[in-house]
């Protein structure tokens, strides 16, 4: 890590930024500026982080900072980083970053017109609001880095100094870790919840539904890690049980079809899965394709 200290300005001073401000201010990290539309969430960002200064202006922010974080929402990043551009906040040895997850640091290119380097840090993490005390939300884990070479080694060193794991990826597979992101966290919700809908058809309220099934998805999780996709699957599919299989599906179909085609959608992948591990016999595999083709 540089022994150089490296002063740090944050433009957008919400959850992400105000986190980012307290919890990177400490070996080779100095708040220099906030700036956000609420001069209040400035204030508050300032107040956490302990030092800095609040500024009437994003460009006198981002003036202050060897690095500039640009924390607002991402719809807003890549017009920002082009209104700091035009204004001359940008000198040839800033960095700039930005903490979206679903755009990468290209949407940053109008600052290296001014020689500036670029780059995008995504922490692996939901942020709730700053309270004072709280332990850091980075404190164990992944986040990824992309951009220009000096920006990744940076972004790597912010990472360590924030206690996390950083992870280089390429910039063109942005939109895919993204997406792999969206899939492990927000469709995982949308899993859970189908499986939890299946088992309140019993007469169970969602919380009890939830307490059975949960040491299962903890073993499956942790089934995987250890063993990989493959070796962690279970059940009727991998065992080639087509019978069980059309039996979920006839009352599926009858008690709540809604869900019909997310089953015969998620047994199809699976079967893939499966198939890619041994034993399955070939003519179960047709049967249990047949049952998930359909309708």
């Amino acid at each position: 890590m540089n022994t150089l200290k490296r002063k740090f300005s944050v433009i957008g001073c919400g959850r992400v930024g105000i986190c980012l401000a307290t919890f990177l201010f400490k070996k080779n990290y100095e708040p220099a500026g906030f700036f956000s539309r609420s001069k209040t969430s400035a204030k508050a960002a300032k107040a956490a982080a302990g030092c800095g200064v609040v500024f009437d202006s994003a460009a006198d922010c981002a003036r202050a900072g060897d690095i500039v974080f640009i924390t607002t929402p991402d719809g807003v990043i890549e017009g920002v980083c082009g209104d700091l551009m035009r204004q001359n906040a940008f000198g040839p040895k800033t960095m700039v970053f930005h903490l979206s997850g679903a755009h990468s640091s290209e949407i940053l290119a109008q600052a290296k017109q001014s020689g500036a380097v670029v780059g995008s840090i995504h922490p692996l993490q939901s942020f709730a609001p700053y309270e004072p005390g709280q332990a850091s939300p980075f404190e164990g884990i992944n986040i990824s880095v992309e951009g220009d070479p000096d920006a990744v080694s940076q972004g790597k060193d912010i990472a360590a100094a924030l206690g996390a794991q950083a992870f280089a990826i390429p910039t063109e597979s942005k939109t895919l870790y993204h997406a792999s992101a969206v899939v492990a966290s927000n469709y995982l919700v949308t899993l859970v919840k189908f499986a939890l809908t299946l088992l309140m058809e019993t007469g169970l309220r969602e919380d009890v539904a939830f307490e059975i099934l949960s040491p299962l998805i903890q073993g499956t999780l942790s089934n995987i890690g250890s063993r990989g996709c493959t070796r962690a699957l279970t059940g009727p599919v991998a065992r080639g049980d087509h019978e069980t299989v059309s039996r979920h599906l006839t009352d599926i179909d009858e008690k709540i079809p809604e869900f019909s085609a997310l089953y015969r959608l998620l047994g199809t992948h699976t079967l893939d899965i499966a198939g890619a591990g041994d034993g399955l016999p070939e003519e179960a595999k047709k049967m249990l394709a047949h049952l998930f083709k359909q309708t």
